[in-house]
């Protein structure tokens, strides 16, 4: 692309400009097999607070219970969000925890929980490198569906790159996700500009492509190599152990990308940016 046509790009944040590192998450036993999962920093603070009541698997069971439906109510139409303290909640409200008892335990599991995923979450250089170079030219700014907001917030600081963003939404501290086109209209606002000065850049079609077209914007989509798909929900992590697969299509009903990349390290040159 010879020129930019636009005011600003506005990215998704986790497998966009940052990823994480199951891989660095303990390892336990469930449902005969073996996965990576924050919940065994659980126990501690669940012991702790429940003495002999406590039971490992019962609580691996409600919580995987809980995520399943949470995963649900997310995945209706409206795309609403559910913060990871309400997971904690419902968990206990399973297990017959007190109410007057559930409520601290249930925010130390949020914060013990998210402890760890930002601890092994980071930004990739040629991603920083890529965005200082955007920002050079384009305002920025930036919409991640994730489900607690301190964390993503904590998480932006951590990139060191947080004061050029104009505009930060994490989910979390609206209620709603992508691809609902609210959440897209609350950047627009927050930016003051209009759908078509924006490129929205993700790795997810359904959220990040289909979201932001449906609201007017330009899109660039991430499709990686050998990218990664789900291959089943650990209990006690917000995303799910991965393996390779092959190039991916964009789904049925999908409207067309204006940009496809592999890497957010390369919208500076598909946008034709200089130095």
């Amino acid at each position: 692309m010879a020129e930019h046509r636009y005011k600003a790009v506005v990215i998704d944040l986790f497998d966009t400009l940052v990823t994480w590192n199951p891989d660095a998450l303990p390892l336990m036993q469930f449902r005969g097999r073996e996965i990576r999962s924050t919940t065994p920093l659980l126990y501690g603070a669940l012991e702790s607070a429940l003495g002999g009541r406590f039971d490992r698997e019962k609580f691996s069971e409600a919580h995987a219970a809980v995520y399943a439906e949470i995963f649900a109510e997310r995945s209706k139409p409206d795309a609403i969000e559910i913060i990871c303290l309400e997971r904690f909640a419902r968990t206990l409200k399973i297990l017959d925890v007190d109410e007057t008892q559930a409520a601290p335990l249930a925010e130390n599991l949020r914060r013990i929980h998210m402890a760890r995923v930002r601890e092994v979450t980071k930004a990739p250089p040629a991603r920083i490198e890529a965005m200082k170079k955007i920002a050079k030219h384009l305002r920025v700014g930036l919409i991640s569906n994730f489900d607690d907001s301190e964390t993503g917030h904590q998480i932006m600081y951590d990139t060191g790159i947080r004061e050029l963003f104009d505009a930060v939404i994490i989910s979390a501290d609206t209620g709603y996700r992508k691809p609902n086109p609210l959440i897209f209209k609350k950047i627009l606002e927050m930016m003051k500009l209009e759908p078509a000065d924006i490129l929205f850049v993700g790795d997810t079609p359904l959220d990040d492509v289909l979201g932001s077209k449906g609201v007017g914007m330009h899109s660039a989509w991430i499709r990686r190599l050998g990218r990664e798909m789900p291959e089943g929900t650990a209990p006690g992590s917000t995303r799910s152990r991965r393996r390779s697969a092959p190039l991916p299509e964009l789904p049925p009903g999908i409207p067309a990308p204006d940009i496809i990349i592999s890497d957010l390290a390369e919208l500076p040159a598909a946008l034709g940016l200089q130095d």
